[in-house]
């Protein structure tokens, strides 16, 4: 009988895209991919990250500028000469009411969130068609329950947007072997929290599993499961990780 390969993550000399690579998610995410074989293209957004980790190359993108995102996979394509998986962290939060909102801020939130994975998919697709690999995109539990103030309203819509987009990818890419898988976390412990005061921390705690928050080493865990050979089964899917604060 054949042994099984329990590895979280294999996937030597594949190439893997991620964008919003030098936050927390990202950070977390990276060296998973590394340690499983993959080439890392690491896009961020303004100061070039200090980490040079052998396996990571990174790229400067602005994720909402159609031109960016276009240069950006052609150059990662010239380097690389592949891409085999594309995940999408990067994003941006809001807040409400929706009434203190403006335009602009309206526009920069779904341009961010929500057109950045229309553009990457989009500028993608021939080079996941060509690998036969697969697209995960970052939603939220904000994206399923509506949301709070606390991201607002802009934020809510358009992570709404990518758990749909996800499942439209998922068909439409079906006969391409493309697969597209969405992750939707809660509160997840990164810097982004560092927003909120503690009192609004300790309550969202309180209605969570063990009142705790989700890792982002939990959140990349799964990312690269689903990027995995053992995923292989799994396209259309939005995975809730919210210690229970939200329940399907």
């Amino acid at each position: 009988m054949p042994q099984p390969d329990t590895a979280l993550f294999r996937a030597p000399g594949r190439v893997v895209l991620v964008t919003g690579a030098s936050g927390g998610l990202g950070q977390a995410l990276l060296p998973v991919l590394v340690a499983g074989g993959a080439q890392v293209a690491a896009c961020h957004f303004g100061a070039a990250p200090g980490d040079a980790a052998e396996g990571v190359a990174w790229f400067r993108l602005d994720v909402s500028d159609e031109d960016d995102v276009r240069a950006v996979v052609r150059d990662v394509r010239a380097r690389f000469g592949r891409i085999d998986h594309v995940v999408h962290l990067a994003g941006v939060v809001g807040r409400g009411p929706l009434v203190d909102v403006s335009l602009d801020d309206w526009n920069r939130l779904l341009a961010v969130n929500l057109t950045s994975a229309f553009l990457m998919a989009r500028e993608c697709h021939a080079s996941l068609k060509e690998s036969r690999g697969s697209l995960v995109l970052l939603s939220s539990t904000n994206g399923i329950n509506g949301g709070s103030h606390l991201s607002g309203p802009a934020y809510a819509a358009a992570k709404a947007g990518l758990i749909n987009l996800t499942r439209y990818l998922a068909k439409e890419w079906m006969a391409d072997g493309i697969r597209v898988n969405c992750v939707a976390p809660g509160p997840v412990a990164t810097p982004m929290l560092d927003r909120l005061s503690e009192e609004t921390l300790q309550a969202l705690r309180d209605i969570s599993l063990n009142r705790t928050f989700v890792t982002a080493e939990q959140v990349a865990a799964k990312i690269a499961f689903l990027l995995s050979d053992h995923g292989a089964q799994l396209t259309g899917t939005v995975s809730n990780m919210s210690a229970g604060l939200l329940l399907d």
